[in-house]
């Protein structure tokens, strides 16, 4: 059938880059004997005709060509074939479940999902064939459509009981139970059988533990009512069995990552990242290759197991305390991660979980080491915990290795130092500044150091002049510098040392020369921060209050207003600025100027209502995804600032309405509601009830650790502050 090819207008289609017409050379070197060949060809098809997943028109004209490679017994690579096959099924049945029009590349809707849906559930029997073959790689790329594509349940079922039996490696084992998980989820028919299966498996006591645990885990999956007080220890005494009892350091097993580092480096230095790629975005890349690894057999298991049992936290914990204990350094590693979420979206007492992410810093294992900082990293405060140990990794690593370890020539160590150091940083110990010292003073991935210098201000005497050290280095012809200039003025702006000044000044004189007004703008802000310690700014920033960039008169305006405080030079360009309604820096502005900025309270006054009435219509039609909390609570916010208690009716609504509708907004309602006092009474049920939810922020994705903290102060500051004797505090005084 390859050769039928040309007999598709290929070019009329389109990918994610424009016509198809590439594409049947990529098909065809999908059956090429040169293994370099297929690597790239599969490549380019999934980067451009399964871009991200999407499915197009050229997509569905290849699957009729790729479903007979996958038949033919020639085809170099089946399995992979397959498995392209099965991901775009996934995604056009998963899309066509959804429903709703789809627009494609041209802007116009298309049905390609569905088609690829009908064409794929159309061949549905195939699978059975596929997940059957003798190659081991074929069976565990087209299990899984068996729970995706065969519509009829009780072949199904059957097939894949049978394909248990019929044995093969763990992998495979696990693989066929989560299908039937899914064929259970997906058709009705198949639920009761599964159910039966799964119950005869997880409560065999002469099953393999592996498998028990697989049925243990989907049945809670598919039936959340037989989840009870014993489910999480029985995975945790399966868990037990399935993982080797042997220490690595007892096997001789130093890292679960192949050529990682144990002990003082003696490579030679790596290639860094290619000319003109910046580190961070190098780095960003590598990230994310390493978070598209998975290590242990059971990990792709209890993930599932943590989405089933979700807001059972004690459950989660103990079961990740038997990951993080485990004798097995790949599930060890993998739980790292899981921990990491656990903490940073669901609020408790997480301290064990904390002090065993301490013990994974193990000087002989950078890679696992490097992950466990990361972590640690991100729960800010609530690493207090670990706060020795990193201080000991980092330490031990300087001494051992060498005093410029954020140095290191080797990747995984140097890694794992960094990570450790910006931990460090993020609770504030001092212990930190070394590294960051050798960033700035090397310029080995300074990027970093600057990101975490903010969070020094007790060392702003030894790092400020470093910073503008950099920021006066910056080539600014070029488009992307290894260390951005936003990202340093921010960090001066947070160290508050005003030797910077001058330095600022100077970058906002060449961004403005050149145009670069997304530069210009947030180093303005910086200067900002400053208030009258840069009152020297003013001949530089005022002329820019009345430049066409947007953003750069917004962060001028402003300016002019910290510096010098002078509400009759800043409220006329101000009433021109709220022209428009989506410029909340601007908004904000007239709030911090407060009662002087009167004259603009009708049209903050008019930006409510009017927004308030596009709500109301937006979720008359059905479309209250449309309304815009964000412009609610700066205006109300700013209205408060301004008006005080006489706003008070009209504000409260709003910023409830905001923080309703829209989770993201609590940190500013709350902060303006504290501002507020007593007046904020009829907001105290809400204020109430975001102090006792469990999940932070509220939301699927909650918030960072160090809002959810801020807005758990606040809040208690708002019931203390409301129920407090005595008039309401002043409108501007600062929330603590």
């Amino acid at each position: 059938m390859i050769n039928d090819l040309g007999s598709i207008d290929w070019a009329s289609l389109g990918h994610a880059y424009g016509p198809a017409g590439d594409v049947p050379q990529w098909l065809r070197g999908m059956a090429s004997p040169d293994e370099k060949v297929r690597e790239k060809a599969f490549g380019s098809f999934y980067g451009a005709a399964h871009h991200q997943g999407d499915v197009y028109p050229c997509t569905v004209a290849s699957l009729p060509f790729l479903f007979d490679m996958a038949d033919s017994p020639s085809t170099p690579d089946r399995a992979s074939v397959v498995a392209l096959i099965v991901s775009i099924g996934r995604e056009a049945v998963d899309r066509d479940e959804v429903g709703g029009v789809w627009i494609g590349i041209d802007g116009e809707e298309t049905t390609a999902y569905q088609d690829a849906a009908a064409l794929v559930r159309g061949r549905g029997e195939v699978f059975v064939g596929y997940a059957c073959d003798a190659d081991a790689r074929v069976r565990s790329a087209a299990i899984a459509g068996l729970g995706l594509f065969l519509d009829d349940a009780e072949r199904a079922v059957g097939v894949l009981r049978d394909r248990l039996d019929a044995g093969g490696g763990v992998m495979e084992r696990l693989l066929v139970i989560r299908t039937m998980g899914d064929l259970a989820l997906r058709l009705p028919a198949a639920r009761e059988p599964a159910r039966a299966w799964f119950d005869l498996l997880a409560d065999g006591l002469a099953v393999d533990a592996d498998v028990r645990l697989a049925a243990l885990v989907q049945r809670a999956r598919c039936v959340p009512e037989s989840i009870d007080a014993t489910t999480a220890p029985t995975a945790i005494g399966l868990l037990r069995r399935i993982t080797p009892r042997s220490l690595p350091e007892e096997s001789g097993e130093a890292d679960v990552s192949p050529g990682s580092t144990t002990g003082p480096c003696t490579c030679a230095p790596e290639a860094g990242p290619g000319p003109g790629v910046p580190g961070h975005v190098a780095a960003a890349f590598a990230d994310l290759e390493r978070r598209g690894r998975v290590h242990a057999s059971t990990t792709s298991l209890l993930v599932t197991f943590h989405e089933v049992l979700d807001a059972r936290v004690e459950d989660r914990a103990a079961l990740l305390c038997e990951q993080l204990r485990s004798p097995d350094a790949a599930t060890r590693y993998d739980a790292i991660d899981m921990a990491r979420k656990l903490i940073t979206s669901w609020r408790g007492d997480h301290t064990p979980l904390v002090r065993l992410l301490a013990e994974c810093l193990l000087p002989r294992d950078s890679y696992t080491s490097a992950a466990a900082a990361e972590a640690l990293g991100a729960l800010g405060r609530l690493a207090e915990p670990a706060r020795e140990a990193l201080a000991d990794y980092v330490t031990t690593h300087r001494i051992t290795h060498r005093p410029d370890a954020w140095a290191s020539p080797h990747a995984e160590l140097r890694r794992a130092h960094q990570q450790a150091v910006l931990a460090l940083a993020e609770l504030g110990d001092e212990r930190a500044l070394p590294g960051l010292l050798t960033a700035l003073d090397t310029g080995i991935d300074a990027w970093r150091a600057v990101n975490a210098a903010r969070l020094m201000p007790q060392a702003a005497a030894e790092l400020t002049p470093r910073l503008i050290r950099l920021l006066a280095g910056i080539d600014p012809s070029r488009e992307w510098p290894d260390v951005s200039p936003t990202s340093l003025a921010s960090a001066l702006a947070a160290l508050g040392d005003p030797a910077a000044v001058p330095a600022l000044i100077g970058a906002v004189n060449a961004a403005v020369q050149r145009g670069q007004w997304h530069t210009a703008a947030p180093v303005v802000k910086a200067l900002a921060s400053f208030g009258p310690r840069a009152v020297t700014a003013l001949e530089t920033v005022r002329p820019l209050a009345e430049v066409e960039d947007q953003g750069t008169r917004t962060a001028a305006t402003s300016a002019v207003w910290e510096l010098e405080r002078r509400p009759e030079q800043v409220v006329p360009l101000l009433q021109r600025l709220l022209d428009d309604k989506r410029n909340s820096d601007a908004v904000n502005l007239a709030g911090r100027i407060g009662p002087p900025a009167a004259a603009v309270l009708p049209r903050l006054r008019q930006m409510l209502n009017d927004q308030l009435e596009q709500n109301a219509r937006n979720e008359q039609d059905g479309s209250a995804v449309l309304n815009d909390s964000w412009t609610l609570v700066h205006v109300a916010s700013a209205l408060w600032d301004i008006g005080g208690e006489d706003e008070a009716p009209a504000v409260v609504p709003a910023l409830l309405a905001a923080w309703k509708d829209n989770d993201s907004t609590a940190r500013h309602a709350v902060a303006c509601l504290n501002r507020m006092g007593r007046a904020a009474h009829p907001a105290l049920p809400q204020v109430r009830s975001a102090l006792v939810q469990p999940r932070r922020g509220g939301s699927p994705w909650g918030w960072s650790i160090a809002v959810d903290l801020e807005i758990q102060r606040t809040c208690r500051s708002i019931l203390t502050r409301a129920q407090a004797p005595g008039p309401s505090p002043d409108r501007n005084e600062a929330a603590p």
